[in-house]
């Protein structure tokens, strides 16, 4: 997962989502990272980290497992406090964006921290908050340190500005390509492991 050579090929990665006090939240079991040659230039310029999976098993914290619904381009920017997952359902592309920690990744893992405040984006433009209930009962019982609450709502803030301004990542057009170039080699190689 660490390649980003100019040739290089997509990698299979896992991603892990855990909550602040570093217990397991969720997993994503198989998920391709976009090779370096076949970044947007923005995505390249801010050296985004971005994921495809289609109908990938979630494990769940208790070890429940389930399969995605719909395919999903994930974007996940060094440094910034919240992550997109574009995920293109039949009537259009819903953005569902967390706040979280700026993601972390060793060997073919990409980590972050989920602080449970999430942003939706509907394809019709419309856009609207999710989980302050459960922010404002987690930051009590997770113990989140004063720093952690001002980053956290400076990254529910960055995100807000982007959504509003139609910035990358949000570009319905770059996700299809992600998502429709990943799918071509994966159907040129007829095997997943070969992407």
């Amino acid at each position: 997962m660490d390649s980003q050579s100019p040739n290089a090929s997509y990698e299979r990665c896992i991603i892990k989502s855990f909550k602040n006090d570093g217990s397991l939240h969720r997993v994503w079991l198989e998920n391709w990272q976009v090779p370096g040659r076949l970044l947007h230039p923005q995505h390249a310029k801010e050296d985004m980290w971005i994921c495809v999976n289609d109908h990938t098993t979630i494990r769940e914290a208790d070890g429940k497992e389930w399969i995605s619904r719909v395919p999903a381009v994930s974007f996940f920017i060094p440094g910034e406090w919240f992550n997109v997952v574009a995920l293109l359902e039949d009537k259009g592309i819903r953005y569902y964006c967390n706040v979280a920690s700026p993601p972390y990744r060793y060997a073919d893992v990409l980590t972050y921290i989920d602080y449970d405040l999430d942003m939706v984006l509907l394809p019709d433009g419309s856009s609207f908050e999710l989980d302050r209930d459960e922010y404002d009962r987690h930051k009590e019982e997770y113990h989140y340190a004063p720093s952690v609450q001002d980053q956290v709502i400076e990254g529910l803030g960055r995100l807000q500005d982007r959504i509003a301004a139609h910035s990358q990542p949000f570009d319905d057009d770059e996700v299809r390509r992600y998502y429709n170039e990943w799918k071509a080699r994966f159907a040129a190689d007829g095997d997943r492991r070969q992407a």
